[in-house]
């Protein structure tokens, strides 16, 4: 069996790689110049925030590395600088990459981030939530709540609040959310939030994607007249570590390489509609919206409920000490 799955694999594998090699090159198209603007992307040290990063720094940003592991984005900071120099660019070209220390499960963290981010920095033209945790095992946030629901929702919407006023300054500007197209999969369960009565690691991924886009729904209809934007997004199946807690059995794991590998997007695909929305003029003045392969798409019903996303909102200001 495993024998045969392995077949199945590695010819589905060489057929993907014959497909890619045949539309040439996967290399993305430069997007426009953001030389002189200030870019804050969360959870930038690997994965889709690493690459969105290195993508705004070839565009000549001046890009905030917003890090929990602090070593490890300094460490992703000096890969890039590299990886621009090396593709020809010379020593110092691109733009600034500047590592700050941001743990979204700590509150505490979070607004300490937002102090020093306000202190130091005279403008800020694009904030991207992009960090997220995925179907861990139960466990609770520095503040009670599940992970889950605390870093990919409640940490991203403190963090998005206490920037406002700066992103409200530097207008045009824009906050850029990355969702899931799993948020189809989840309810928002007032009842039970932090997942104390029940816990499934899926539904609550699924619960705090929903969420992120319920939130951009609502903050969206509050920033109206401001000159900010805000905008959420899928950004596909990409190879990232975010599958870090899912458990594949030892003799599985070939497979979901080889699958892993022939399917899903790499990081610098996956960060596609995260830059578009950050970067294109296309998009100037849209807001509320969902996207994915840097088209917009069409939500479920649930996810711009006018009443629950209002509801939500007025909740998590609760929970995260807003008022």
């Amino acid at each position: 069996m495993l024998i045969t799955g392995l077949s199945v694999a590695a010819g589905l594998a060489a057929a993907v790689w014959l497909g890619r090699w045949l539309m040439g090159s996967e290399s993305p198209e430069p997007g426009p110049s953001m030389r002189g603007r200030t870019v804050i992307v969360t959870g930038a040290n690997s994965g889709l925030g690493r690459a969105t990063a290195a993508a705004l720094a070839r565009l000549h940003a001046r890009v905030i590395m917003a890090c929990r592991d602090e070593k490890a984005g300094a460490r992703a900071a000096r890969q890039i600088r590299q990886e621009i120099a090396g593709a020809g660019a010379g020593a110092g070209a691109g733009g600034e990459l500047l590592v700050r220390p941001l743990d979204l499960s700590s509150l505490r963290s979070v607004r300490g981030f937002c102090d020093r981010i306000t202190r130091e920095e005279p403008r800020l033209d694009v904030l991207i939530n992009n960090a997220g945790i995925f179907q861990c095992p139960y466990m609770k946030t520095e503040d009670g709540f599940e992970m889950q629901f605390g870093v990919n929702h409640l940490g991203h919407f403190l963090l998005t609040n206490l920037l406002l006023d700066l992103l409200k300054r530097s207008a045009p500007s824009r906050v850029v959310v990355v969702s899931s197209k799993l948020y189809k999969y989840g309810e928002i369960n007032f009842d039970d939030l932090n997942s104390e009565k029940s816990y499934n690691k899926s539904f609550s991924y699924s619960r705090s994607k929903l969420a992120n886009i319920l939130f951009t729904h609502e903050l969206a209809k509050q920033l109206e007249g401001t000159g900010v934007t805000v905008n959420c997004l899928h950004p596909g199946i990409v190879r990232t570590n975010l599958g870090r807690h899912i458990n594949i059995p030892l003799l599985g794991q070939p497979i979901f390489k080889m699958v892993s590998w022939a399917l899903f997007k790499t990081p610098e695909q996956g960060a596609q509609t995260t830059l578009y929305l950050a970067t294109s003029p296309e998009v100037k003045g849209v807001s509320g919206k969902y996207f994915g392969d840097c088209k917009e798409e069409e939500l479920l019903p649930k996810a711009t409920n006018d009443a629950v996303a209002k509801k939500l909102w007025d909740v998590s200001e609760r929970m995260v000490g807003l008022i």
